[in-house]
């Protein structure tokens, strides 16, 4: 993420219902990758957070040029360069009990490898929305890019803390919403 910068404390935010409205009133489920649907969908039954934008993370190489591939790697040699497209997650998150617990949580998804998963904010969705926080799946020494080339190696790597990740956050969704008494399915 370009503008990826180290945490930032919560701020006021008098406007957070109403923008937690207004976006989740504009979210074009299909613009989402496939792979995040329900997870984008289960994030926004937590009143106290709201996605502001996702990328599953892709693999692009000579024998997948899809730049929306989000099958897992294969059709490389072991010599090939892996041009990988950042996993994230950006979400607003409310200066609440609920919300604090929801940051403090995502801190902990970083544990799967601090040095492929940062948890940040990026300037622009901060200057657009107080207490936006993105969760990312990048080498730390391109954590502010929004791609990178990676050898076979560490793009199989990567993929293996995507996985992770996700498997991660998904419960950890799944758990908060079972804390609120939400477990129906809309």
């Amino acid at each position: 993420m370009e503008t990826f910068t180290e945490l930032k404390a919560f701020g006021d935010d008098p406007y957070y219902h109403a923008k937690r409205e207004e976006t989740l009133r504009k979210l074009q489920i299909r613009s989402i990758d496939a792979p995040l649907v329900e997870l984008i969908n289960d994030f926004a039954k937590l009143p106290y957070c709201f996605t502001l934008q996702s990328c599953y993370g892709h693999f692009i190489h000579k024998g997948q040029r899809n730049p929306k591939n989000t099958e897992p790697l294969s059709n490389c040699d072991k010599d090939s360069c892996i041009e990988y497209r950042i996993a994230y997650i950006a979400l607003c998150i409310q200066n609440n009990d609920l919300g604090r617990q929801l940051l403090w949580n995502l801190k902990r998804v970083t544990e799967i490898d601090p040095e492929y998963i940062q948890l940040g904010c990026a300037e622009w969705f901060w200057k657009r929305q107080v207490n936006s926080y993105a969760l990312q799946v990048e080498p730390e020494r391109y954590k502010t890019e929004d791609r990178c080339l990676l050898s076979i190696q560490e793009a199989l790597y990567i993929e293996k803390v995507r996985t992770q990740y996700y498997a991660v956050l998904k419960h950890l969704v799944y758990n908060a919403r079972l804390k609120s008494g939400d477990t129906k399915d809309e």
